[in-house]
Formats: structure tokens, C-alpha cells, sequence
């Protein structure tokens, strides 16, 4: 299979640096006009939430962190596309204690 002379693709050239601005906006005035981010309220599905828990404070961030988000919002965006309504919520800290000692023992290090 061949691309005929006559296809304006033919000559078409690709930028050397890709500028997001340029189609972001127009897809995404697209999505808000379509009802993309608008759950039916009437729908049958019950509701579907994940509550995000947020990092501790031991300034470890690893892989396991970011494939955790990652997951979540792959399945917020699936039941959304489902016709559910969906919640994606930051939580509060679920490691009080911990996170306490923390920033603790960094204050004493730091003040004396």
C-alpha cells in the first residue's frame, strides 16, 4: 500500500518540538462541551470514591508511589467512563503519629 501523490500528507513536515498549548485547549473545550465531566445524575451505578492518602513525611518517595496514583486515577477515569459518578479525594494524613515523631525530631535537629 502506497500514499498517492495526490495525499496533502505526503509533504506534510512534523515540528521539531511538540507545543501541547496549541491542541490541549481546543480538546479540552471539546471534552467540557460534550458533557465529558458531567456524571448523569440519574444513573443506576452507585457512586465510586477513592480517598488519597498522602505521602508520610519521610521525604522517601519511591516507584511504588507514583504506580500507586497511577492506578487510582486509571480507575476513577474507568468508572467515570462507566456512567458512575466518581470521587477522587485527597485525604487527610493517615499516619498522624509517625508523621508527628517526624517532624519532631526534624525540629529539634534543626532548633536544638
Amino acid at each position: 500500500m502506497s500514499v498517492e501523490a495526490s495525499d496533502d500528507r505526503a509533504d506534510a513536515t512534523l515540528p521539531k518540538v511538540y507545543d501541547p498549548a496549541s491542541v490541549e485547549d481546543r480538546i479540552y473545550r471539546a471534552w467540557e462541551e460534550g458533557g465529558c465531566f458531567e456524571p448523569d445524575a440519574q444513573a443506576p451505578n452507585p457512586p465510586y470514591t477513592v480517598v488519597i492518602p498522602p505521602p508520610n513525611v519521610t521525604d522517601r518517595l519511591h516507584l511504588g508511589h507514583a504506580l500507586n496514583n497511577a492506578l487510582q486515577d486509571i480507575l476513577v477515569r474507568w468508572r467515570r467512563m462507566q456512567g458512575r459518578k466518581t470521587l477522587w479525594l485527597p485525604g487527610t494524613d493517615h499516619a498522624g503519629i509517625a508523621t508527628q515523631a517526624v517532624v519532631e525530631r526534624r525540629m529539634f535537629e534543626d532548633e536544638g
